[in-house]
């Protein structure tokens, strides 16, 4: 078994934000969508992400959202509720307006574009911490934010009673050991090539976007694992390797390829909002082929 505790689960899917047709928010979707990724293994859900298109989803929709998910998963998952943003005030308000809605904690990256300091980070981090009763999940995505949580800052950080998980796509697994080594954060890997890794070193499992389309596979993973079944896990970590970088290192988000994917499969994504654009049509046969291959051993 894994050293930390799991305060969101261990297997937590990224969830694409499905739209109609003409782009507005499918809550029927969602709630359909949520179903069946809980049905297949996941115990959490994180909504109002990267992958969940936050950047283009409204304040109210991001509520009617968590609203939605909540009622059709009952207390079968925990709810995670993406509410970063570059604006202090905005994410306490997101964040209060999450707990109201039923999340069970928050998501949060660090401050883009503006690239504060330090202190300006771990000052931001604190004040939406004491904003709710929620817990909080440091979201740690140097590559998008452009600037990382420095551990010492993670350190301090971990002392705040609230702030009790990292989901960690800072690709320094160095610091992420020492941190674990440190501190009683539960680390999620947020690259889902990392799953296995982190979770051997005593992470607490995974928010993955490639969950969205292989559920039931990723969880299988964790679940070997824990078995006490070492090679099993490290197998189905290999055999998921080219679906995993068909998704998330092609070229295009994740958001993109997922829903192409998802719809592909039939289940509720519709389209993404721009300025994203649609795979074409031999990028999302080659992502079916691949979840084929995957799925059918």
């Amino acid at each position: 078994m894994t050293s930390s505790t799991p305060p969101f689960g261990r297997a937590l899917c990224a969830m694409v934000t499905p739209f109609t047709s003409a782009g507005a928010l499918d809550l029927d979707g969602a709630a359909r969508l949520a179903d069946h990724l809980v049905s297949h293994g996941c115990d959490g859900l994180v909504l109002s992400g990267t992958t969940g298109e936050s950047p283009t989803t409204t304040d109210a929709e991001k509520s009617a959202l968590v609203t939605a998910v909540r009622e059709a998963v009952g207390g079968r998952a925990s709810i995670v509720a993406g509410v970063g943003t570059a604006d202090t005030a905005h994410t306490v308000a997101l964040a209060r307006e999450a707990e109201k809605a039923g999340a069970d904690g928050l998501l949060v990256a660090t401050p883009y574009y503006s690239r504060p300091p330090q202190d300006a980070i771990e000052a931001y981090f604190r004040e939406v911490a004491d904003a709710t009763g929620l817990p909080l999940a440091l979201y740690d995505i140097p590559a998008r934010t452009g600037t990382r949580i420095e551990p010492d800052t993670m350190l301090r950080l971990a002392e705040h009673p609230r702030i009790v998980a990292v989901k960690d796509c800072s690709y320094d697994f160095l610091a992420a050991q020492k941190i674990l080594a440190r501190t009683d954060l539960a680390y999620y890997a947020g690259c889902d090539e990392h799953i296995l890794a982190l979770y051997a070193v005593g992470g607490a499992g995974y928010v993955s976007t490639v969950a969205n389309v292989v559920p039931a596979h990723l969880r299988a993973v964790l679940d070997a694992f824990d078995a006490g079944d070492t090679a099993r896990a490290a197998g189905l970590q290999q055999r998921a390797t080219a679906l995993i970088e068909a998704v998330m290192a092609n070229g295009l988000p994740g958001t993109v390829t997922a829903k192409a994917l998802l719809t592909s499969l039939g289940l509720p994504a519709g389209p993404v909002r721009p300025p994203l654009r649609p795979a074409d049509r031999d990028t999302t046969e080659s992502l079916r082929s691949l979840h084929e291959a995957l799925t059918a051993g």
